[in-house]
């Protein structure tokens, strides 16, 4: 058995935890605070086409104190006092800009927005959410300035190693492009994050555990991971109630079983932020897991992990 003082990472849990990475790194709690800088996507303002993606509603993941009519302050302010009053308290914190594509805009636009972000009090860095076709290397170089001297990380939606699901899904983009905007970020010492939707139509499990191979390639400091789910009033749920058989739900003891096998496979180096995701119920038009939150669904990983004595990476060794 391993011991837990020769996982990697360096403390005892059984996969390479964004919270302790984060304890490790400052010496203390950092709570990330999202903001809705009013941004859109070129798959959503005709650039490379409408909609946006298949599965978004980001009203099912923005906190209600998000709204792009507040200042960039206003929000974080109502972020810092909401997450004071619902978890520990934190005195650093992340202004994490989630809501749709946060690089699409001029510069002069978003030195604007992260600067304003950068001024609060606290404020020790930046969480970037964007796509691999938003970033360029004015942009970059830019970033790259401002990570000489704050925490940034830019965390990119590639949500799968399949052009045709990212065609089937309107992404509007490629895994190639995916990749090409990780190295140029990695290259300029830009901390880089991923995020991957595992369910999505038209990919079988094997499919989705052989993607691990790739990804463990890809020059990454975080991941995140999570389940499909249908939201109201997006595309896909107008293709759940045409061809409900077009899709196949993990249910919940099957997805911490699978999610065990992808922790097996994925990279130690990773720091995993998040294996699955919980939306308000009145979001919800597929299959959901009724009121599971998701710090009960990481209690049933962690205890799985332990009864199979198993780890990130161990499959790697």
């Amino acid at each position: 058995m391993l011991e837990s003082s020769s996982f990697p990472w360096g403390h005892h849990r059984r996969f390479n935890n964004y919270t302790d990475y984060f304890r490790k790194a400052f010496g203390e709690r950092v709570q990330k605070v999202t903001i809705d800088a009013g941004f859109t996507c070129p798959n959503r303002d005709g650039t490379k086409g409408i909609g946006g993606c298949s599965y978004c509603n980001n009203d099912g993941f923005n906190p209600s104190y998000c709204q792009p009519f507040k200042t960039i302050t206003h929000q974080i302010a109502e972020g810092v006092e909401f997450h004071a009053n619902r978890y520990r308290k934190a005195n650093k914190f992340l202004a994490y800009f989630q809501a749709y594509s946060n690089t699409y805009a001029p510069l002069t636009v978003l030195k604007e927005r992260y600067e304003e972000a950068l001024s609060f009090p606290g404020v020790i860095g930046l969480v970037i959410g964007t796509r691999p076709d938003c970033v360029d290397d004015e942009k970059l170089d830019y970033f790259q300035k401002l990570s000489e001297k704050q925490y940034v990380i830019i965390e990119y939606g590639i949500e799968s190693c399949y052009n045709r699901t990212l065609q089937r899904i309107n992404r509007g983009h490629t895994f190639e492009d995916g990749v090409k905007a990780l190295e140029e970020t990695a290259r300029r010492g830009i901390k880089t994050g991923a995020h991957f939707i595992l369910g999505l139509p038209g990919e079988s499990r094997e499919e989705m555990i052989a993607e691990i191979d790739i990804i463990n390639r890809l020059p990454l400091n975080n991941i995140k991971f999570h389940q499909l789910q249908i939201l109201r009033n997006t595309q896909m749920s107008l293709e759940f109630e045409e061809n409900p058989g077009a899709f196949d739900f993990f249910e919940m003891e099957e997805y911490i079983d699978f999610f065990v096998k992808i922790l097996e496979r994925l990279n130690p180096a990773f720091v995993l932020e998040r294996f699955a995701a919980e939306v308000p119920p009145r979001y919800l038009e597929g299959p959901g897991w009724g009121l599971v939150r998701n710090f009960m669904l990481l209690q049933m990983l962690e205890k799985r992990l332990e009864s199979l004595n198993t780890w990130q990476g161990k499959l790697l060794v």
